[in-house]
């Protein structure tokens, strides 16, 4: 996502910079994927894929060949994002295919729809995000979704020359795979780091700092000002880890993190950069630099005390702005920093970033028209509702250039300024998605205790490795493996 002098002087995009164009999501306040134990399907097995429902006429106009007035049912995720952008291109498809689309917004979409889908009658397209989603592995395995791979070569409403394909960022194809069937659509990218104020920044004369030990200092500077360095949501302390692993991806290399990713033994145990990330966190919370009474706090809470000035620096994920704005002030600045360096011996520069596809789209295989699903996607991926989604969850989709000429709100303009700096340097983490039981409860207890001062740095690794391990040895938890 480029940043708005960017997008205002007519500067060409190369396919690496497209990243940079689709930008900042709003998800809600949990890892997307995460994969549900208790996500039974049924309704038989097997590759079939293909779509049951009787069709239309395959037209220009109607390239997935949905029927005229078939009934549609859409589920969607109500979380930080709301639901609203989802009903206004509902209300584009209801005047197309003469319809009233079947809306739910919801936070409980895997409890929901759990047994719908081992009944046989699941919702046509469903936004699988939040702590209760559905376990799309185990469902792309039973041949519950869609190959979404006629969306992918469907022509684009804005310009029938273009793919589906072509309009979209390539990491959100890349990752909407299992195995070399697209069946999950991404619809929006997130971008993690510390965010602050950058008003009070300015009133103070403080500048965004670069490194650990600036990090350290100006936290001692800013206590001394009566304002808490940093609040966390000690609740739901996986929070922090949007920031600490992206940091030791950073400081050790993509490698290094690859093998935590795929839970190989001694993965945390024997990297330098583990030990100096952590031992970071622990001096913060040795010198009291974490607001009082953190560990108690909602990532609601802990963004209200934010947003009132209680605390200068909050770990979270571009959702962040629509998701606090009741809270925030007019003026805040709402401002993302990239991760921290180490020092000489970082395997990534000043200015990486963590930043991810996000928001997972899926189609049902047996749904009652799996073709209106991937044509609802299909009008989502327009240039009028990736605006609207910009525009009303402060936030930008996968779509190449969608917001070019708009003007961005605080945050989003932030963050588009952050991607322009990082260039190709963007991490992309797996443990938290693959693993969410031990990432987030498990290793979320042990960073919890660390960052009130109650386990050493050492303890968090050792644990946090004998968690990993025993994870690893579990042959009910189904594995996953990223290439080098």
């Amino acid at each position: 996502m480029g940043s708005t002098s960017a997008h205002n002087n007519g500067e060409g995009v190369g396919r690496r910079d497209l990243i940079k164009r689709s930008a900042a999501l709003g998800l809600i306040s949990v890892p997307t994927m995460g994969f549900l134990s208790a996500c039974a399907t049924g309704g038989g097995g097997g590759d079939d894929k293909e779509t049951k429902a009787p069709g239309g006429e395959k037209s220009a106009k109607n390239p997935l060949g949905v029927k005229k007035g078939a009934a549609m049912e859409a589920f969607i995720f109500k979380g930080g994002l709301g639901d609203q952008y989802a009903k206004d291109a509902e209300a584009d498809y209801n005047k197309t295919y003469g319809v009233t689309v079947k809306h739910t917004g919801t936070q409980q979409v895997g409890p929901k729809l759990t047994p719908r889908f081992a009944g046989g009658n699941p919702p046509d397209v469903i936004d699988n995000s939040g702590a209760d989603h559905l376990d799309m592995n185990k469902l792309s395995t039973q041949g519950q979704l869609q190959d979404l791979q006629a969306l992918l070569d469907a022509p684009s409403l804005d310009d029938a020359a273009k793919k589906i394909s072509d309009v979209i960022h390539p990491s959100t194809i890349e990752k909407g795979k299992h195995g070399d069937v697209f069946d999950v659509l991404y619809y929006a990218f997130t971008i993690y780091g510390t965010w602050y104020s950058q008003k009070a920044m300015d009133d103070n004369g403080w500048e965004y700092p670069k490194t650990f030990d600036d990090m350290v200092k100006l936290s001692g500077d800013i206590k001394k000002k009566g304002i808490a360095p940093w609040t966390y949501p000690g609740k739901y302390p996986y929070y922090v880890h949007f920031n600490l692993f992206g940091q030791i991806a950073k400081i050790g290399g993509m490698e290094e993190w690859i093998a935590i990713d795929n839970l190989e033994p001694n993965a945390w145990t024997k990297s330098d950069a583990v030990k100096q990330v952590v031992e970071f966190y622990e001096e913060l919370a040795a010198k009291k630099y974490f607001l009082e009474g953190s560990q108690g706090l909602t990532h609601i809470q802990s963004q209200t005390a934010w947003n009132k000035g209680k605390a200068m620096f909050i770990p979270n994920g571009s959702w962040v702005e629509n998701e606090s704005a009741p809270t925030t002030p007019k003026d805040f600045g709402m401002a993302v920093g990239a991760l921290f360096d180490g020092g000489a011996g970082d395997k990534m520069p000043q200015g990486t970033l963590r930043a991810e596809p996000s928001e997972p789209y899926i189609v049902s295989s047996k749904g009652k028209n799996p073709a209106g699903g991937m044509e609802l996607l299909r009008i989502m991926l327009s240039k009028k509702h990736a605006q609207n989604f910009a525009t009303k969850v402060k936030s930008l989709t996968c779509v190449v250039d969608a917001t070019e000429g708009m003007t961005l709100s605080p945050g989003l303009a932030s963050a588009s300024s952050v991607f322009k700096t990082a260039g190709d340097n963007l991490i992309s983490l797996q443990l938290q998605e693959w693993y969410p039981a031990l990432t987030d409860e498990k290793i979320g207890g042990l960073t919890g205790q660390l960052l009130t001062g109650d386990l050493k740095a050492a303890d968090w690794i050792k644990k946090t490795q004998a968690y990993a391990d025993a994870v690893a040895k579990d042959d009910s938890v189904k594995k996953f493996k990223r290439e080098q």
